[in-house]
């Protein structure tokens, strides 16, 4: 049997993402669930390492749950377990991200305030300081960290301090920016956050987990609409079983994410990956503009993560030649999601390296089949 553990092309997508060989071959064996090599040498090690990751102030706060699906579904067991029958939620809105909460505190039944900023804006933090003032039936409040829709990195520090400052709860979906962006949760005052493995720690798809303070879960007993995405129920499980999920594990994806965790530690940790990939980023805008391109969001509104660029005018130009050429050349780029503007998106995070994001400047410059086309008429 030949096994290929080497990919056709680089993901410069905001996730699943490009993962390491090592990561990928962590999953080439079998594991017990109910194994002490598994629950106490694999489990157990990464929630203790997320909180690590979370906070060096208060690291005794907080305790972190893992929960099997996609980062959505950890979502959902935040929001769904986190907000009592009587609590009301506020969402702030700037993108796909942000809206999606407010669907799922809906259709949860949650008694929902939603402010839409619009894709283009940071929240309104004016008006969320009003809001709270006025309005004392608001328990929580939920924001997204990085919207990926445009690629704005929040500013969750100013967000949290209002928050706080009227004594709310407060909830995070820092699906694609916690490991690769530096916060602590206790000095933000976070109570809850949700990330997912195939995000900035460069694991696989397969679950997500919720980092939250030990105090507000412990509030969230018979709070969840559903069993499965009980948090509060998923957290006793797996403290009084020592690492036991309640359900079937995804047993391949934790070990990834394991070693992924240890590769993160070799790297030099959070700061480390921080400036790759702002590097990555840096080097992505800079060439682009050189060839022409338009970012969507000011620069200073970027994060590291992912950037939205506009299509180019060309009547000749379509994003899935454009995407289909690049693919050739050995990297995959995303379809852009802003309403109402046509644009494209490429990921900076990942098992990806300044170098690659020059070979890709390189590869995009080749790709302009417009150019070519236009300057041979």
């Amino acid at each position: 049997m030949n096994l290929d553990l080497e990919n056709p092309y680089i993901l410069l997508t905001p996730g699943p993402l490009s993962t390491s060989p090592t990561v990928r071959a962590a999953m080439l064996r079998d594991w017990c669930t109910w194994d002490d090599d598994y629950n106490l040498g694999v489990v157990t090690p990464i929630r203790e390492g997320l909180v690590k990751l979370a906070t060096a102030t208060k690291p005794e706060d907080y305790t972190v749950v893992l929960m099997q699906g996609s980062g959505t579904f950890s979502v959902e067991a935040m929001i769904g377990s986190a907000v009592p029958a009587d609590g009301r939620l506020l969402v702030l809105a700037n993108g796909e991200y942000g809206n999606r909460l407010g669907r799922i505190a809906k259709v949860l039944g949650i008694d929902t305030v939603v402010h839409d900023s619009g894709e283009l804006a940071p929240p309104d933090i004016d008006k969320l300081d009003a809001a709270l003032a006025a309005d004392q039936a608001i328990t929580h409040v939920v924001c997204v960290h990085n919207e990926t829709t445009t690629g704005m990195l929040n500013p969750l520090e100013d967000i949290a301090g209002i928050v706080k400052s009227h004594g709310r709860v407060f909830l995070v979906d820092s699906m694609s920016a916690f490991g690769g962006i530096p916060l602590d949760v206790a000095e933000l005052g976070i109570d809850f956050l949700v990330s997912s493995a195939n995000k900035c720690i460069q694991g696989v798809p397969g679950f997500g987990f919720v980092i939250a303070k030990k105090t507000e879960l412990e509030k969230c007993k018979g709070n969840a609409r559903s069993v499965s995405l009980d948090l509060y129920d998923q957290w006793q499980g797996m403290e009084k079983g020592h690492g036991k999920w309640r359900y079937t594990s995804p047993t391949h994806v934790v070990r990834a994410f394991h070693q992924a965790m240890q590769e993160l530690v070799e790297e030099g940790g959070v700061a480390a990956r921080f400036a790759r990939y702002s590097e990555n980023q840096r080097r992505l805008v800079t060439g682009m503009e050189q060839l022409g391109f338009k970012c969507v969001l000011p620069h200073e509104l970027h994060s590291p993560i992912i950037t939205g660029f506009y299509n180019p005018e060309e009547p000749e130009y379509e994003f899935m030649k454009f995407y289909e050429l690049l693919k050739e050349k050995g990297f995959v780029i995303y379809p852009g999601k802003v309403t109402g503007i046509n644009s494209f998106r490429i990921g900076t995070i990942g098992h990806v390296f300044p170098d690659d994001i020059t070979r890709l400047i390189t590869a995009i410059e080749a790709s302009m089949y417009w150019v070519k086309e236009a300057a041979a008429v």
